[in-house]
């Protein structure tokens, strides 16, 4: 059973139609991501899960059920617009909001002070939320977000204004909390994060889903026939008009060919064997940027 399922989930503001018939189901205990370009629709639809704005039409089901008000307690939301209490300390912001959610004040405590630990803001828990940077103040709302150990989390945008350091260490948190049970839908335009964490994905364009899948899969349905060549002693490779043509590249240590259509990898191995020393042949696969815009702008 899915954890999550949006069953044609329609949205209009004003005349605008922001979700068409939307559908997107998400496995208990994996990193789903939402994916599209700004103004696809898919800030609408956390909304509609998180029980903020509620569907035109369509339902939104949460381990099989409709979701109901009560659910909020177990979802855990970091939305792309940030806000914290800028006037309030930050370990009193944290165990207010935790509280919010329904931990009791002791456990509450408690939990702040191992994540601020995580994070290097013990120093940090007497001081006002404003007179933080933002990427500690960014810091702080994720830990707001995680705190009461939520079945459902969604973030929108997490790496927006971490630098690389940060953002990995946010990387390895999400995954950690998957592990231990978490089913998190993560919307991001950073499609290198994607590739990293995410196990199935969904891309929105236009207000309409029009690509689905496990990013594996997706990757193969979408491969081009490019192969990276590499021989013995670097020499160069000629294009042989029969089988594959040259791929002007300077991202890879050999030589990227592309198959004629209906060639066979067994006979461009052949091939190469009878007039090269090979040494290796890999496919190379699209990246998930190459096939979001390709998606997106086709």
């Amino acid at each position: 059973m899915n954890f999550i399922d949006v069953n044609s989930v329609v949205k209009q503001y004003d005349g605008h139609l922001a979700l068409d018939h939307v559908d997107l189901h998400v496995p208990q205990g994996c990193i789903y991501g939402l994916l599209g370009p700004n103004g696809a629709g898919k800030t609408s639809l956390i909304r509609i899960i998180n029980r903020i704005t509620r569907a035109d039409s369509g339902t939104v089901l949460l381990n099989g059920r409709e979701m109901v008000q009560s659910d909020i307690a177990n979802i855990g939301y970091l939305p792309e617009e940030r806000g914290l209490y800028k006037k309030l300390k930050v370990g009193d912001e944290i165990v207010y909001l935790a509280q919010l959610k329904g931990m009791p004040k002791r456990l509450a405590v408690s939990e702040m002070e191992k994540w601020l630990q995580r994070f290097d803001l013990t120093e940090w828990k007497g001081r006002k939320v404003e007179e933080l940077s933002k990427g500690m103040q960014q810091k702080v709302q994720f830990i707001t977000t995680v705190i009461h150990r939520p079945q459902l989390l969604i973030f929108d945008e997490p790496f927006s204004g971490f630098d690389p350091v940060n953002a990995e260490q946010l990387k390895r948190e999400i995954m950690q909390l998957c592990n231990e049970g978490a089913t998190i839908l993560f919307s991001t335009h950073n499609m290198a994060s994607v590739e990293e964490i995410c196990e199935q994905i969904t891309l929105i364009n236009h207000s309409r889903v029009v690509l689905e899948g496990r990013v594996d899969d997706i990757k193969q349905q979408h491969k081009k026939n490019l192969f990276v060549v590499n021989v013995k002693g670097g020499k160069a490779i000629d294009p042989c008009d029969n089988l594959f043509e040259i791929v002007p590249s300077h991202e890879h240590s050999g030589t990227l060919i592309k198959l004629n259509k209906g060639v066979t990898l067994h006979d461009t191995i052949a091939y190469l064997n009878d007039h090269y020393t090979l040494t290796g042949i890999t496919e190379q696969l699209p990246s998930m940027h190459e096939i979001f815009i390709e998606t997106v702008q086709g």
